[in-house]
């Protein structure tokens, strides 16, 4: 047996650091760029570019349209009502429940450009918050099909009438998880 051989690491000189952008510069960037998008941005969101036929809107006298949405665990009982008010979610605003998954709620609502035409009431349960918003725009979108079925055709080519049915695998007696075996050791 020979002696093991000594690796030395050599210490490479570190690139030098570029300037911290300011507060005022990193807001002017992100100006920029916002209206570079809103320059270039479609009229509404849709995968299928397509013209939204023009339809009269029902009257809002107190009626509304009720469809239950869901995704994994979560369950949306959702009222869309016509008219201007704040939609709610369990009592609170939408906004502030949602936080950052507003868009995935919102979706239907951009496709067909009912945005500030229609407010929501929705009672969700199970799941996490992420599900939640998508039951909850899977129940927009059944509930706008049924108030106004010209826009189904484009609920339906976006896949917002869809239910996505995955959830988690349940557990397999001998498994530690739906597939992961137990670690095997060989002695």
């Amino acid at each position: 047996m020979g002696t093991p051989k000594k690796t030395t690491t050599r210490k490479t000189a570190a690139a030098p650091r570029k300037p911290r952008a300011t507060k005022a510069a990193a807001e002017k960037e992100h100006k920029k760029a916002a209206e570079a998008v809103e320059e270039t941005a479609p009229v509404h969101h849709a995968k299928h570019a397509e013209t939204l036929p023009e339809v009269a809107l029902p009257k809002s006298d107190g009626k509304y349209f009720y469809a239950v949405g869901r995704r994994k665990t979560s369950v949306a009982n959702v009222r869309l009502f016509f008219g201007k008010s704040k939609s709610q979610v369990n009592s609170k605003e939408l906004a502030s429940y949602f936080g950052g998954f507003l868009n995935d709620a919102y979706k239907p609502l951009q496709l067909t450009g009912l945005e500030n035409q229609v407010y929501v009431y929705a009672n969700i349960k199970g799941g996490g918050v992420h599900s939640q918003a998508q039951a909850l725009a899977h129940g927009i979108a059944q509930a706008i099909a049924i108030a106004t079925p010209d826009y189904r055709k484009v609920l339906k080519k976006n896949g917002m009438l869809t239910r996505d049915d995955r959830k988690k695998e349940r557990k397999k007696p001998g498994l530690k998880r739906a597939r992961r075996g137990p670690q095997w050791a060989k002695r």
